[in-house]
């Protein structure tokens, strides 16, 4: 496909796009709909967009490999000092998704993810600098302050005088988002009195601004969003949190005593904090996406350069097949995650107006396949990937956070799943707020299901589903055939799912994972084809490699759904679960081989 052909299918898109962008994608999958004009073709750069990122992208660079020497040794001091903090804010790196009219770079949520990638393929802590700032930190003030609130901020946070943080979790509160103690109170002049703790705050140490979430007076004592600054009497920061990974990253608890928070200060709505906390890490998951993508690339050419340095029983150990197998592995998780990330960040950009299920799903899988990655290029470097001289080892630890933070893993599945389901069973109105209020008590807060007693999903059949195979080659028709095939399977599933469980639903968390992982492989693979399909072929090779790439993600991943689907009906959950519960009884392991 040529530049220009790609150039006018793009257009093509956008225009297609104008009806659809009310409707999700993903969720459409629980209902065996693939909408394809959401998929295809796959977004490329905007024009507008290109000059300024390929100028940023070689300053980081040429900024990051001069600072590649040291990484380690702030890893292990755990702390960036303040002349390469000083640095990045000279580059314009604390204002990169922030409005030129306000001194920022003005990138797009692709751009900026694009941006993040660079900088994690030196070093997870510098990204993390950087994207808690933007992804978070200061992100609900660019999506729900006012104009007064922007002029008076924006530009400090673009230059950098200002560095951002956001202030959710509590000691007592993880994803548990309804047991934060915090709180404000108004005062007889209007403005706000804030009183609490917050803990594991990213920037912690180093930010002068703070996105903070408390709870306020109102019906069931709701929570709302405060612009709280460093020199606010009464704002304190704790110690520096000794971590597993990202060390040089700061990671602090901030603590509120009484401070007075102008009442121009509230962000968005009184009582709309908990929306705009989940607004926030929907948006801002592309830049945590980006930097799993590039620690991923980072990882294969580590990889890559020692399988074929290393020498074992008289040859290269890049010709063993398991080791090219690990290679090949860790090269269709990055170009997958990638796909799906670059997708997502085109949908906050084209104004999509529901986007929280993709943007979970890139989130699950790209922090996953980094994990997996990173654990592989350790492997594959063997004993000397162990050893703290060589950068594997750190790469492994600072990966792990990634399906911890902004959501975890396993919150974030039961979200997918219940939000797909609730979507496609049209679920009473009670069950849909409760939904969108997961964070807030993920197990339990899902309110009541009703009796599926609507409309059912039976007798699904291909007759009015929008097709995919036309708009692929035929080199990637078989593999159009597998997600068509198991987006209506899965639609069925969610029928059976529904008719059995009814209300009981929301307990049958074995059931729900596997449902989110069947959509997840669904999505992901078909960012994959999408990509693949749009892609020039002009590098026969390159191009052929990629097409290579899409036949191992849908075959692997139709034997994952395959086993998922089936999972469902056929499963030892209840055996697993007495034997979760005999341990718990017990406080640990009971057998030795002594008794």
């Amino acid at each position: 496909m040529s530049a220009d052909t790609t150039a006018a299918s793009q257009g093509d898109k956008q225009a297609d796009n104008s009806d659809n962008r009310d409707k999700s994608p993903a969720k459409a999958l629980f209902r065996g709909e693939i909408v394809r004009s959401a998929l295809w073709p796959f977004p490329g750069v905007e024009p507008d967009q290109k000059e300024m990122l390929d100028m940023v992208v070689d300053s980081v660079d040429r900024f990051l490999t001069d600072a590649q020497d040291d990484f380690g040794e702030w890893d292990r001091i755990g702390e960036q000092p303040k002349d390469f903090v000083d640095a990045l804010r000279e580059l314009g790196l604390f204002g990169l998704i922030i409005p030129e009219e306000y001194g920022g770079i003005g990138l797009s949520n692709a751009g900026y993810s694009r941006v993040l990638q660079q900088t994690s393929r030196y070093d997870s802590s510098a990204s993390l600098t950087i994207g808690a700032h933007s992804s978070i930190g200061m992100k609900g003030l660019l999506l729900f302050g006012t104009d007064a609130q922007k002029k008076q901020y924006l530009p400090r946070l673009a230059s950098g005088e200002l560095i951002a943080a956001y202030c959710l979790t509590e000691p007592g509160a993880g994803s548990d988002a309804a047991s934060i103690q915090t709180k404000a109170v108004r005062d007889s002049d209007g403005d706000w009195i804030l009183n609490g703790e917050k803990t594991w705050i990213t920037n912690g140490g180093i930010a002068d601004f703070f996105t903070v979430f408390a709870r306020t007076d109102g019906e069931g004592g709701k929570i709302s969003a405060f612009m709280v600054e460093r020199e606010f009497p009464g704002v304190s920061v704790g110690q520096k949190e000794s971590k597993l990974g990202i060390r040089a990253s700061s990671t602090t608890s901030v603590s509120f005593s009484d401070v007075k928070v102008p009442a121009q200060n509230l962000l968005g709505d009184e009582g709309k904090g908990f929306k705009i906390a989940m607004s926030i890490l929907n948006n801002g998951r592309t830049g945590l996406g980006g930097g799993a993508v590039g620690g991923m690339k980072t990882c294969i050419a580590l990889a890559t350069k020692q399988a074929l340095e290393r020498k074992q029983f008289g040859q290269s150990i890049a010709e063993f097949g398991m080791v090219k197998k690990k290679i090949s592995e860790m090269t269709v998780d990055c170009f997958a995650a990638e796909s799906a990330v670059w997708m997502v960040a085109h949908y906050i950009d084209s104004g999509y107006s529901d986007y929280s299920i993709e943007a979970a799903i890139s989130k699950v899988f790209a922090s996953e396949a980094m994990i997996r990655c990173a654990n592989e290029a350790l492997q594959i470097a063997a004993g000397s990937g162990y050893m703290k001289e060589l950068p594997y080892e750190r790469i492994f630890r600072d990966s792990r956070i990634l399906t911890i933070f902004e959501g975890t893993s396993e919150i974030l599945r039961l979200f997918i799943a219940l939000s797909g389901i609730r979507d496609a069973g049209q679920l009473l109105q009670e069950l849909g707020s409760a939904v969108e209020d997961i964070f807030n008590n993920p197990i339990k807060g899902f309110g009541l299901l009703s009796d599926y007693a609507g409309r059912r999903i039976t007798n699904i059949t291909s007759i009015g589903q929008e097709r995919i195979v036309g708009v692929v080659g035929d080199e990637l028709r078989d593999d159009a055939l597998i997600f068509e095939k198991y987006a209506l399977e899965l639609a069925r599933m969610t029928d059976v799912l529904l008719r059995r469980h009814g209300k009981s639903i929301i307990d049958k968390q074995f059931a729900l994972q596997r449902a989110a992982d069947v959509v997840i492989d669904l999505f992901v693979g078909l960012c994959v084809l999408s990509r693949v399909s749009s892609m020039s072929a002009d590098d026969s090779e390159q191009y052929a490699q990629a097409v290579s790439i899409a036949h191992l993600f849908s075959h692997q991943a139709k034997r994952r759904m395959n086993r998922n689907l089936r999972a469902m009906l056929h499963n030892e959950d209840e055996i697993a679960k007495s034997l979760a519960e005999y341990i718990y009884e017990v406080e640990g392991y009971p057998w030795d081989t002594l008794n």
